[in-house]
């Protein structure tokens, strides 16, 4: 038998490590190790085994073959080979926060659900924003709906709203989801393209759609590029059910909107952005809540009977349409805050599961068919997903009030139940015995009366695909018309074929005329004959401003970013008290220079920039303001990213703030000598009332 040979452990070279980091060595191949000792925690296998070298496979010598017996790679390898799930077949990119909600008006007359019945009572929640079509890799500003799904954790059971950052949705019924994803997903023969409907089979298949038409303005609206998660409105989109107390119940559509106002980017913005940071949205909500500016939505609800049901001119139980706040008041009745970042993405963002079958006593379902089919679907995609039924155990996903049931087993069971029994009835007592029936407080579905023949049929409501559509386009200001216009300008130029291009055009005279001529003219086409309308359109609806961006903007600048380039000999005293008014006005302030590191200032002094310019354009800043100095200005006019960051911030219509030392540069990158009402000399405006004229966001009214 071979014995056994002892082996130094004396490292070769060693490097000594401060108070709470790990000490450092090299190993006889020149590779780091870093080994534990102190505070710093000891290295184990997932069997608790600690690890000597997670450097080197155990092999037969220095040169040898790696040898079966090493337990250590062959559990590290196993796991990372298997450490991907699948992604969600829709909203696959999101992005998560935890939170609460905070009851602000108790509605015990309304519904029995007990997160609604104490004023001031707050109930954890986990929040989730995501895009629908592009997968997980894909980048934030892509034009599509987003998700807004809110798990409530209340004292009886979770309560998901499962909703989006549009009120509408493509498809009235849930037998025609998986074309509608199909369609708007890339292409099966080519795999492309990614994150976009700009492409023919998204086309062709809304254009003989036309129930699609209402969402179509809202997707080819801003409200598809919004400019952060933070600005954006959620809603429930189906018509659901509040139950009070005594079995009483009434019509709810749930909204979210946001405390700092709604705010979108532009096209081109959106363009530049994803190519600068595709993680925008991300990003801006990590540093929020990080930096302790916590995202604020009110909840609010629409709330009717049937006699207004009876009355509306359409149907509330179809998904494509919704019910306008100047009909049915929205109530707000609560607030929800996002104040803590997730621990682990994978733990919790990833493998949180979201189904719109979970509600509590007090809320509960329409007759809805989209709805009715996502109840199924959610639930079902779970399964592949997270690896079987017991999904639930997965902390994320599980309840925080008590919970008990005699569901068993499965794959991955954490939470088998205790005692003799797996079954009921049963005449086991006690914890043997297993849970009982609540018939009082129990969750008991509201009683409806149904009649009807069994058939595969819609409501003659459902018929009206272009009033509603046309109500959207007219509530726009003319900046997000015109919007709307170059949008399906550009989606449908990347359409292959003439035909798609001509039918999808022809719903458009049905909608607005001058929308119909300004998409044409934009294409090169003429205007077709009108699509036949399956059910006549019902003019005369009134605009509503609660539906335009332009009209429910923010009230103050605050939360919003401010990018200020700086240079080698910009006046410090300026800068300090930009940055002082700024965190007055709750502003954000990013520098940008000429590189990252140290820029010196005009009284001696320096700070490091942020960004260096061709890292962080412009289009990633509400507002700029260009505190450079003569020689500053000079060397700027000579880099392209630096004419580029000014001009953009032009053609965007971002308010901007400059020295007289700047003017000169400005004309360098093309832009125009004299001023318009968005730019300011700082020996003209004091920062404090800059952050005021920048609530507006942009100065529209500049010919760009």
């Amino acid at each position: 038998m071979a014995k056994a040979k002892t082996r130094s452990k004396t490292p070769a070279k060693a490097a000594q490590a401060t108070a709470g980091e790990p000490q450092m060595r090299i190993g006889e191949g020149g590779e780091t190790h870093q080994t534990a000792g102190g505070d710093v925690a000891v290295m184990t296998t997932a069997q608790g085994v600690p690890v000597s070298d997670d450097q080197n496979t155990l092999r037969q010598g220095a040169r040898g073959p790696a040898l079966m017996e090493d337990f250590h790679f062959r559990e590290k390898m196993f796991h990372f080979d298997h450490e991907r799930i699948p992604e969600r077949v829709v909203h696959a990119r999101g992005y998560a926060a935890h939170g609460y909600f905070e009851t602000l008006d108790p509605i015990p007359d309304l519904t029995r659900a007990d997160l609604f019945q104490r004023k001031g009572e707050k109930t954890p929640v986990f929040c989730r924003f995501s895009t629908v079509a592009g997968n997980k890799g894909s980048a934030d500003l892509a034009r599509d709906v987003r998700g807004f799904a809110v798990k409530f954790y209340t004292q009886e059971g979770n309560w998901d709203l499962v909703g989006n950052n549009i009120p509408v949705f493509f498809i009235q019924d849930a037998m025609k989801f998986p074309d509608l994803i199909h369609a708007a997903k890339a292409e099966p023969d080519r795999g492309f393209p990614q994150a976009q409907t700009a492409h023919d089979n998204f086309w062709d298949f809304v254009s003989l759609m036309p129930e699609a038409m209402h969402m179509i303005m809202w997707a080819m609206s801003d409200r598809a590029i919004p400019r952060s998660f933070r600005f954006m409105e959620g809603f429930g989109v189906h018509t659901f059910r509040f139950v009070n107390a005594e079995g009483k119940s009434s019509y709810v559509k749930f909204h979210w909107k946001p405390k700092q106002g709604l705010q979108s980017v532009t096209w081109d913005e959106a363009l530049k952005i994803n190519g600068a940071d595709p993680d925008f949205h991300r990003r801006d909500l990590w540093d929020a809540i990080q930096s302790g500016d916590y995202p604020e939505w009110e909840l609010g609800v629409q709330v009717f009977d049937d006699e207004f049901a009876d009355s509306f001119p359409f149907d509330i139980l179809d998904a494509t349409k919704l019910i306008p706040e100047e009909d049915v008041p929205v109530r707000i009745i609560g607030r929800m805050v996002l104040d803590r970042v997730v621990d682990n993405f994978f733990a919790e963002t990833e493998q949180v599961a979201f189904c719109t079958q979970n509600v509590v006593p007090g809320i509960d379902f329409t007759n809805d068919p989209l709805l009715q089919g996502r109840n199924f679907s959610y639930l079902d995609t779970q399964i592949k997903r997270l690896g079987g039924p017991n999904f639930t155990h997965i902390p994320i996903n599980a309840p925080k009030c008590p919970f008990h049931h005699f569901q068993q087993d499965g794959h991955m069971a954490m939470h088998n139940p205790k005692g003799r029994a797996n079954y009921e009835p049963n005449s086991w007592g006690g914890e043997q015995g297993g849970p009982r029936e609540a018939p009082e407080h129990g969750f008991q579905s509201v009683q409806t009366e149904a009649d009807g023949v069994k058939d595969r049929v819609r409501s003659e409501l459902f018929a009206d695909h272009y009033s509603q559509a046309r109500q959207f386009y007219l509530s726009q200001t003319e900046v997000e018309q015109t919007h709307i216009a170059e949008a399906l300008v550009f989606e449908l130029s990347k359409v292959e074929t003439n035909a798609i291009r001509e039918r999808l055009l022809s719903h458009l005279p049905n909608i607005d005329d001058d929308l119909a001529q300004a998409v044409a003219e934009g294409l090169g086409m003429d205007i077709p004959v009108p699509a036949k309308a399956a059910r006549e359109r019902v003019d005369g609806l009134v605009t509503s401003d609660a539906l335009s961006i332009l009209k429910n903007g923010p009230d103050s600048f605050a939360g919003r970013k401010l990018g200020v380039l700086i240079s080698d000999g910009a006046d410090a005293k300026l800068l300090q008290s930009l940055q002082k008014e700024a965190e007055k006005a709750g502003v954000i302030v990013a520098l940008v220079g000429p590189r990252v590191g140290k820029v010196t200032l005009s009284d001696g002094s320096s700070v490091e920039a942020d960004e260096k310019i061709d890292g962080g354009p412009s289009v990633l800043f509400d507002a700029v303001a260009m505190l450079i100095s003569e020689e500053g200005a000079q060397k700027f006019a000579g880099m392209h990213a630096a004419k580029t960051w000014v001009a953009d911030a032009f053609a965007h219509r971002k308010f901007m703030l400059l020295t007289d030392e700047a003017a000169p540069f400005l004309q360098k990158a093309g832009l125009p000598e004299e001023f318009d009402g968005g730019m300011f000399y700082v020996r003209d405006i004091k920062p404090a009332a800059f952050f005021k004229e920048c609530a507006a966001l942009r100065f529209w009214d500049r010919a760009a």
